[in-house]
């Protein structure tokens, strides 16, 4: 610091906004002058993390005023941003924490202490104790009863029989547990780890793992929230896994169309309190593909939600209104261009009859004839290698099941890959785009066959940042124009509608998250449409690409961005936030390794990274052979012991399931952490220490821990995997990319949806940094939280917040967004407000 700007700070109260403004930057950018006409990246090659820093520091000088992200992007100079406040009245006060009055059924819980969070853990252990004993109890009956059939036509019959007896048990028992456990919902409040919120989580739990959750999208569907209280209309399409929980305060009017990957639970937490409210939509309303609805929102009768957008507490779209935005504004853009179709109640009935027909007809029976094959020769004492008896003690068991273990789990890859490369091809040749169906008839039928086939989490996960990624989009059916291989082209999770409409441009890379909406759905109809992006572009985390896209060439798409679909086509430009606005394309910072990408080093470089990432290939699929084989004995060694034991031993089995697969990828993940643990990097894609984080994301897997969710475990895993988490956290559903990156503060509460994500990489270069979340903070619903952040003690994040990387967020305040900035409604939590 110069000694010019020494004597500002001290005497920076006299001078005006403007100087007082460049001086701060100055300080910061580590640069001795900064004119006030310099555009930020531009003229000073500054980037949103130091951006983000000055922002923080302008916010701890109460003479002025608070500066946001958007503001910087939309000001960029400092005349323009003194100007943009100049009739900006002058800073208030600091607020003061003044308690709300609360209705006598909103009154403020009692806390709870340690006693009820032992006595909560205890009570869903047995709970998961019960289940385990029941599914056992269930199994073995019916294996028993089927097993005894003459012929196999009779063993046929007898699974289908079965297989509909317990398909009608497992849908019945959430609906039956949430009447006798809770009755009808209503908007009230409690406290996490209470008895009533044992009564909440046991009901949660059971609804989510219903086997309806899988018929999603069908007709089904609605008849599954009906029969758990929930409002539905006639003809409402729901798109979305996220079952909602507190049904009873969901109202739906008819025609209503919910795409899928929204979330509407209808309650939300808060400081260690669950809160429920009511959430309403219209009669013809439509709400987009990655949306946030919070408790107490409303969508007026023919209103519209835009895609990546989310309505927050006490928000109302109008009736006949487009909104979009997070949190939602209003728009111009019609976000369900489709037509509708004829589409009745007949069509309905016959279509869910004939999914129930398949499942009872089709996959129980051969499911049950798989088991049948793995078990009866250890049930019988035979053995496929040997004529030695199956028993734990001897070796003939474990050979057995590395054998099959081995040709299923390699098997079943291969056969997936082939199916996954072939039937969408043929299927699709039957299904036009841009021409209009109705729902569920047989070309949406065939669409949805394309559409499950062709998504295989599994396969993607495997072949995401490597160069076999785009070699495997191609195989399915994706048109990447002339590939410019990076080795990182695309992450591990890329989905779609359909495979045979997604083009993706030459030169463009995403990071991870890419889903390509190219199916347009209305209530009762849908069309296929191409969707695609540019030649040039670099595309974040967690983003919605709808058919339409107004974005061209080498545009940068920033993590959670709202593709805008009217307005001019965008190019040379980046977009951020949702509703999105124009950023710079790129920066210097960002360009540091530029040189890297080009020449004959390039291949040199590239042949280096496929070698490891081949390594890092066979190691996720080794891990997951094992684990197949680990359980595959677990139930081998169960069955042989049945005719002993009888179904006590597998009820064991069903027990130890959980925990011996929570523990094994614990272990797989501190080997590959061992020598290398994930800490700050700002490097190139083609360093090796970036190939190591690849194989961290990778090789360890992370789905197993939403296990979890709700319960006093989670952070106890947490701290297994190396975050750095305090006591009484309730995690109902957050993710964390770089455990051992993330701090955790005593008393936080992280809702469902709801990410830390400890890195970046825009186009070449990779950074990556540690992010602290103080005590007693709250992570709303989707809320996503980038690296470097901090988070001040008892702060809240609202539903689908984006808070960028670098930010501070001061204690006791309340942010919203995308991106995250002060809510203007409300910056002080101290006095129990909620999300």
């Amino acid at each position: 610091m110069t000694v010019q700007q020494s004597a500002v700070r001290e005497t920076g109260p006299a001078l005006d906004t403007g100087e007082t403004l460049a001086l701060l930057l100055a300080d910061v950018a580590h640069v001795d002058e900064v004119p006030l006409d310099s555009h930020f990246f531009h003229d000073l090659g500054a980037d949103s993390l130091i951006m983000a820093h000055f922002c923080a520091r302008v916010r701890k000088r109460p003479d002025l005023p608070s500066v946001s992200m958007r503001d910087i992007y939309r000001h960029p100079t400092i005349r323009d941003l003194t100007a943009a406040f100049a009739d900006t009245p002058p800073p208030a006060p600091a607020p003061v924490a003044i308690a709300r009055p609360h209705s006598p059924g909103q009154r403020a819980p009692e806390p709870t202490g340690r006693p009820h969070h032992l006595l909560c853990g205890a009570l869903q252990l047995l709970g998961y104790l019960g289940y385990a004993l029941l599914l056992a109890f269930v199994g073995a009956r019916g294996y028993d009863w089927i097993s005894g059939g003459a012929g196999l036509l009779d063993a046929y019959l007898r699974s289908a029989a079965f297989g509909a007896v317990l398909l009608v048990a497992l849908c019945a028992l959430p609906v039956a547990a949430k009447w006798l456990l809770i009755g009808r919902w209503t908007p009230r409040r409690f406290r996490v780890w209470s008895l009533a919120y044992v009564r909440f989580w046991l009901v949660k739990a059971l609804i989510r793992s219903s086997p309806l959750v899988l018929f999603a999208g069908s007709p089904l569907y609605p008849l599954y929230l009906r029969a758990l209280g929930a409002r539905i209309g006639r003809g409402v399409t729901f798109l979305s896994r996220g079952v909602p929980v507190c049904t009873d305060l969901l109202t739906i009017g008819e025609g209503t169309v919910v795409r899928k990957d929204s979330l509407i639970s209808c309650y939300h937490a808060h400081d260690g309190v669950v809160e429920t409210g009511p959430v309403t939509l219209g009669r013809n309303a439509v709400v987009s593909e990655a949306t946030v609805l919070d408790i107490g929102c409303r969508l007026g009768d023919g209103s519209q939600l835009g895609h990546a957008s989310s309505l927050h507490t006490g928000q109302t779209v109008p009736d006949g209104e487009h909104w979009h935005g997070s949190p939602a504004q209003p728009a111009d853009a019609d976000f369900q261009p489709v037509a509708p179709a004829r589409c009745g109640t007949l069509r309905r009935a016959v279509n869910g009859a004939l999914l129930l027909l398949t499942a009872v007809l089709a996959y129980v029976p051969l499911t049950v004839g798989l088991l049948d094959a793995l078990l009866s020769p250890v049930l019988e004492g035979s053995t496929v290698l040997s004529r030695g008896r199956a028993t734990p003690a001897g070796w003939v068991l474990y050979a057995d099941v590395l054998v099959i273990t081995a040709v299923t789990f390699f098997g079943g890859l291969l056969a997936a890959l082939a199916l996954a490369g072939t039937v969408p091809r043929l299927l699709g040749r039957c299904v036009v785009p841009g021409r209009t169906y109705p729902l569920y008839g047989l070309h949406h039928a065939l669409h949805r066959a394309t559409l499950l086939i062709s998504n295989r989490a599994s396969l993607t996960r495997l072949f995401g940042d490597s160069t076999c990624i785009v070699h495997y989009l191609r195989w399915i059916g994706y048109d990447l124009s002339r590939v410019e291989q990076t080795g990182s082209n695309f992450g591990t999770r890329v989905k779609h509608e359909s495979p045979l409409v997604s083009v993706i441009g030459t030169g463009t890379m995403v990071a991870d998250g890419l889903s390509m909406m190219n199916a347009e759905y209305s209530s009762t109809s849908f069309r296929l449409s191409r969707t695609s992006l540019g030649a040039h572009n670099f595309l974040g985390n967690r983003i919605a690409c709808p058919p339409g896209g107004r974005t061209g060439d080498n545009c940068l798409l920033a993590t959670k961005v709202m593709i805008p679909v009217d307005g001019p086509v965008r190019h040379d430009v980046g977009l951020l936030g949702s509703p999105s606005f124009e950023i710079p394309r790129s920066v210097l910072r960002d360009s540091t390794f530029d040189e890297l990408k080009e020449g004959d080093g390039l291949r040199r470089r590239l042949a280096a990274k496929n070698r490891h990432n081949a390594v890092t290939m066979a190691c996720h699929l080794f891990t997951g052979w094992l684990l197949f084989f680990g359980v595959t004995v677990l139930y081998a060694c169960a069955a042989s012991l049945y005719p002993q034991w009888g179904t006590m031993v597998l009820a064991l089995a069903n027990a130890v399931l959980l925990p011996f697969t929570l523990l094994y990828f614990v272990a797989v993940e501190r080997a590959v952490t061992a020598l290398r643990p994930p800490g700050p990097l700002f490097c190139s894609i083609y360093d090796r220490r970036f190939w190591h984080r690849e194989r961290y994301w990778k090789v360890p897997s992370e789905t197993y821990i939403q296990a979890l969710n709700g319960t006093p475990f989670k952070p106890v895993l947490w701290r297994l995997l190396g975050v750095r988490v305090g006591a009484r956290v309730f995690d109902d559903g957050c993710s964390l990319t770089e455990r051992p990156m993330v701090a955790i503060g005593d008393g936080c509460t992280l809702n469902t949806g709801s990410a830390v994500q400890c890195h970046s990489q825009e186009d070449g270069t990779f950074k990556s940094d540690r992010s602290a979340i103080g005590a007693g903070c709250t992570l709303g619903v989707g809320a996503f939280v980038h690296y470097g952040v901090t988070v001040g003690d008892g702060a809240v994040l609202a539903a689908d917040v984006f808070l960028m990387k670098g930010e501070t967020v001061p204690a006791h305040t309340r942010w919203a967004g995308n991106p995250a900035r002060p809510a203007p409604d409300d910056t002080d939590t101290r006095d129990g407000g909620g999300l």
